[in-house]
């Protein structure tokens, strides 16, 4: 932890160096009249496993220094399943384990949120904070940036299933796109990563990192576990933190505002601990309440995901590329001179697909690994094979975050009740045939092994379905739990202002209304570019027409 007294005073306290809370320190420590401290539960995550793309795996697989490895309740339409839920925890949170794919959703997407009333968050309102954050690899243009801290780039060629997949689709009858992000996200294509050169580019790297240690005005608390916010006459005026279990409790004081950006899971969980939820939670708790918000910890969305496997009839996936020794000589390879298969995550290519033609946008994201990954890589694969993730990108289920005591250490209880709408496991099932179709195609005809899982012989909707309850898991996208909204029971507004108490503001993916088609990571990062122009008071970007397909091929492979 940094050398601070406890009681000291800051403008701004942030709670949580993840995604959010790297750029929110960062931007707001540029004006050196502004005093910022930055609490981090974690440490500084700079070791060769986050550093390196290809240690994402075992980063996020279980439960280490950089990884809260929470697991959700039992999952009544999974069987009574408990799922692994990895959180990032350190300097960078879940951008410091996650794959690193670089996915801002469909444009649809926050117009959707501006149709709400949430003036100010449509796609032409949020594009050019995207922009203001990216430093694309190859410049900039109508929906890409260039100069900012966030390295994006491609997935690196050499690995000839990632375009084996891309023809197929193309063959299935989909089109190709060159940039999810671009003009056209509908389509299979080559994803983006925030790599740079080799490196895993989390906001701790693009954004902490280079000012840490010269800006006298920001300072970083890490080991520093938040436990309440310190609420004065409605006013939050500071945090309190403690370096473990057991361990003082110290406080820091807030001049100005507290903001929080602990993730959908923790950042409801500070609220609670701190008597701002629904009230009866809170007093079956003791926990005295400051302001009865029922929706706290509510609204809880998540991507969830199965992945259908195929025998390889070449030795070019990773088992081969890794076998043996091969996988020891990745890291050293990869320390030594910065190349090999560790500069990358392995998971290069995918696809936004429709699985209904009347929709206006697509409803599944498919990723295709070039690996057998059962279960997220946790089941070690032992032959040649890939996967093919499929995940409904708008899920109806919505789920809950609580309190399971009022001990800041203990994990919250997290019940996404998963497939518990319909339309979510026929989303899935209905992909899975779609799946199927792409890998007949003439494209992998000198690649396709047998179908290892679900197995050609499940054909029928309750076939699939049963199968589906029984593997299906977590994609790690959880928003929601903190929702902004324009209506009273909305615990924050578009400013993302905690209602009820003043000087308190959540910024992170749980403020999320809706649940955006694609990867959370660079959204989270935008939404909290945006807020910290807002907090400071500052002329806001102006709002950036680019243009968005409506039903166009693009795109050559």
């Amino acid at each position: 932890m940094a050398d601070i007294e406890s009681g000291d005073r800051f403008d701004y306290v942030i709670v949580g160096a993840g995604s959010a809370g790297c750029v929110l320190a960062t931007r707001l420590s540029e004006d050196p009249n502004i005093s910022v401290a930055l609490l981090e539960a974690g440490g500084h995550n700079d070791t060769l496993l986050v550093n390196m793309p290809a240690g994402a795996s075992q980063l996020f697989n279980n439960k280490n220094a950089t990884n809260w490895a929470f697991e959700t309740a039992p999952q009544a339409e999974l069987g009574g399943r408990r799922l692994f839920q990895p959180r990032g925890r350190g300097w960078g949170g879940s951008s410091s384990i996650n794959a690193m794919m670089y996915i801002r959703g469909h444009a649809r997407d926050y117009d959707h949120w501006r149709q709400t009333g949430l003036t100010g968050w449509g796609y032409a309102d949020v594009l050019p904070y995207f922009k203001r954050s990216q430093n694309n690899e190859t410049g900039g243009d109508a929906w890409n940036g260039e100069g900012g801290p966030l390295y994006v780039s491609k997935s690196p060629p050499g690995y000839p299933l990632q375009k084996v997949f891309i023809r197929a689709a193309a063959q299935a009858g989909f089109p190709v796109t060159r940039d999810f992000n671009g003009y056209q996200q509908e389509g299979a294509g080559i994803y983006s990563l925030t790599i740079k050169d080799g490196k895993r580019w989390s906001t701790a790297n693009a954004y902490l990192r280079p000012v840490v240690g010269t800006r006298p005005n920001l300072t970083v608390i890490s080991n520093a576990h938040a436990g309440r916010i310190i609420i004065e006459r409605n006013m939050a005026v500071g945090v309190e933190y403690s370096a473990g279990l057991g361990k003082p409790v110290k406080t820091v004081y807030a001049k100005r505002e507290v903001l929080v950006s602990a993730g959908a899971f923790q950042s409801p969980q500070l609220l609670l601990l701190s008597g701002i939820g629904p009230a009866d939670d809170l007093k079956k708790l003791g926990i005295p309440v400051e302001v009865d918000s029922p929706e706290v910890g509510r609204n809880l969305q998540d991507h969830i995901d199965c992945g259908v496997l195929y025998g390889c009839t070449k030795p070019i996936t990773l088992y081969s590329l890794l076998q043996g020794s091969k996988q020891t000589m990745v890291g050293i390879e990869y320390m030594l001179r910065g190349t090999g298969h560790g500069r990358t995550i392995h998971l290069h290519s995918g696809a936004f697909i429709k699985t209904r033609g009347e929709l206006d946008r697509p409803d599944v994201q498919i990723h295709f690994v070039n690996a057998l990954m059962r279960d997220h890589g946790r089941v070690k694969a032992e032959a040649d094979g890939f996967t093919i993730h499929t995940c409904p990108l708008r899920p109806e289920s919505r789920g809950t975050v609580q309190l399971a005591s009022r001990d800041p250490f203990a994990s919250p209880i997290i019940d996404p009740r998963y497939l518990s709408e319909p339309n979510d496991i026929r989303c899935m099932r209905d992909s899975i045939r779609l799946i199927r179709d792409i890998v007949s195609q003439e494209a992998f005809d000198r690649y396709r092994g047998a179908e290892i899982a679900p197995g050609a012989h499940i054909r029928t909707d309750s076939e699939l379905d049963a199968w589906i309850r029984s593997t299906a898991e977590t994609l790690y996208h959880p928003v929601g739990t903190v929702r902004m909204g324009v209506d009273a029971k909305a615990p924050v507004d578009q400013e993302l202002r905690v209602r009820g108490i003043d000087g308190l503001r959540v910024i992170d993916a749980s403020v999320m209304p809706t649940l955006i088609g694609g990867n959370t990571n660079a959204p989270t990062i935008m939404i909290a570019e945006k807020l910290s122009d807002m907090i400071r008071g500052k002329a806001l970007l102006p709002p950036q027409d680019a243009p968005i397909a409506e039903d166009e091929r693009v795109g050559a492979v």
